[in-house]
């Protein structure tokens, strides 16, 4: 892990305000109050997909809270993240049983999630990198690549748990420990018993409609927020350090302040590899240390939209590492 501190941050000691701090409890606030507004509208019109088509006053009504209600879910997925490093919560049982819960709500094992994400820290874009698999192997085709990032890109709410569960099942596994493997099968079957009591309960009262709107839909546009947000963090990338094998934003408006806020300063995200130990209110003042200080650094973008740029120039051909550089022979 890198570690960096500029003369910038040893100057300010001081703690970040407290509603950076509280982020993630502002996105939860603001999460359920449009899952409130979602049932609401579903309760006054109705959300039967023949009848949106048929309404377009109903159709501009509903989209717009579906897509706050998803960038909400992926903000509350990044609080995941952070429950992953402990730094969710101060106390951990709080912190593990937050983790848990968001884990069990996307599919995903929170121990599970925890291990393999600490070998994307330990073995960032290399070969170990199993979180960037397939992009970080060479020997890889790039009809392959290119398929599991077309996958992932639209079907993330599949691929994300296919990914990690691939991690954990595969022949040579790294993750070894009996202890963590016992507790990710534990925390695998109560995935499956809460989805299935949830799952029986819906069927049970018909409540069909509101699972699609207040849940699936926003959780599937969630996870290809998450995936895409992944990609521009890395994909594309061919360096080895922090600051060269990460794509940065740090904005400077307010509307790219907000959407940092609302994904709890994830865009920072060269500086959570440099320091995965700090809580993500820490991050802002740290920016200073993103400036290139090599020539293969990359400076920090002001906004996703040039990220994104810069990301769809390199998808033709999906690729991570500096392993990539040695190689002049790769199999199409």
């Amino acid at each position: 892990m890198i570690t960096m501190q500029t003369s910038e941050s040893r100057s300010e000691p001081h703690e970040p305000h407290w509603l950076s701090r509280s982020a993630f409890q502002i996105v939860i606030i603001f999460f359920f109050i449009t899952e409130i507004a979602l049932a609401l509208c579903h309760c006054a019109v109705g959300l039967t997909l023949a009848y949106l088509l048929q309404s377009g006053a109903s159709l501009w009504l509903i989209v717009p809270v579906v897509l706050l209600a998803s960038h909400l879910m992926h903000g509350a997925g990044v609080g995941f993240h952070e429950a992953t490093h402990g730094l969710l919560r101060k106390n951990r049982k709080l912190n593990e049983f937050d983790g848990v819960l968001l884990g069990v709500l996307s599919f995903m094992s929170f121990s599970l999630y925890r291990a393999a994400h600490q070998l994307h820290h330990m073995h960032l874009a290399s070969e170990r990198d199993e979180e960037l698999w397939p992009f970080v192997h060479p020997d890889m085709p790039r009809w392959a690549r290119i398929l599991a990032a077309v996958i992932e890109l639209t079907l993330g709410l599949a691929f994300l748990p296919f990914l990690f569960l691939r991690i954990f099942l595969r022949s040579g596994s790294p993750i070894r420990s009996k202890k963590v493997r016992r507790r990710i099968w534990s925390e695998l079957a109560l995935i499956v018993v809460v989805w299935t009591v949830a799952i029986t309960a819906v069927a049970y009262w018909d409540a069909w409609r509101y699972f699609v709107w207040m849940y699936l839909v926003p959780a599937a546009l969630a996870a290809n927020l998450q995936s895409w947000r992944k990609y521009i963090e890395h994909v594309g990338l061919e360096g080895n350090t922090a600051t060269s094998s990460t794509r940065s934003i740090v904005a400077q408006g307010w509307a790219g302040r907000l959407v940092a806020f609302t994904l709890l300063h994830e865009p920072y995200h060269g500086l959570h590899h440099m320091h995965a130990g700090l809580p993500h209110a820490e991050l802002p003042r740290l920016a200073a240390d993103l400036e290139p200080k090599t020539a293969e650094d990359r400076p920090p973008y002001p906004s996703y939209r040039h990220a994104l740029k810069d990301l769809l120039r390199k998808l033709a051909d999906p690729r991570v590492g500096a392993q990539w550089r040695a190689t002049t022979n790769v199999r199409t």
